[in-house]
């Protein structure tokens, strides 16, 4: 006697169902991986990619908002950055970022601020730091002369207000 395997129409349409619907998961993931890896494309590589938690613009000022945990990255000016707020003014083809910034420029320049306007077609940064604080700027200097190993700090900080002792006035 040879076993038979008899399929009913509802067991049919319940495999079919399994079926298609794993296709469509196994499509829509690829999918979103395609989506996550696409970037704009200028055809002459002056995007300036924009990463946020919101965004909004404004068509009528020209004016992109981008607020929480914004990235930054603009391969044709080799930068990044990172605020909590960031805008780009479109017409003055600026940007003001905003809140603990933090800019860095391929070669290792760096710059960190509270506010920090970078002016696009000039490539010049103006920050500001927070309240009774400094802005702070690493810059790659190409020095022939430098030592080729680091050099120990000095052991007390720079001082750029020094204290002035008070003349006497009983020397000669």
């Amino acid at each position: 006697m040879k076993p038979s395997l008899k399929i009913t129409t509802n067991l049919r349409q319940r495999l079919g169902s399994v079926l298609m619907l794993t296709a469509t998961l196994v499509g829509a993931i690829a999918f979103l991986d395609h989506l996550q890896n696409a970037e704009a494309q200028t055809g002459d590589g002056r995007a300036l990619i924009l990463r946020s938690d919101r965004q909004e613009a404004n068509r009528d000022t020209g004016v992109v908002t981008a607020t929480g945990n914004v990235q930054i990255n603009y391969p044709a000016r080799q930068l990044q950055a990172t605020s909590a707020q960031a805008q780009y003014f479109s017409r003055e083809n600026r940007i003001v970022l905003t809140g603990n910034v933090y800019v860095l420029q391929q070669g290792g320049n760096s710059m960190r601020g509270e506010t920090i306007t970078y002016f696009i077609d000039e490539g010049r940064f103006v920050a500001l730091p927070r309240a009774q604080q400094q802005v702070e700027s690493t810059y790659i200097v190409s020095d022939s002369e430098a030592p080729t190993s680091p050099v120990a700090p000095a052991t007390t900080p720079f001082n750029p207000k020094p204290v002035f002792k008070t003349p006497r006035s009983d020397q000669p």
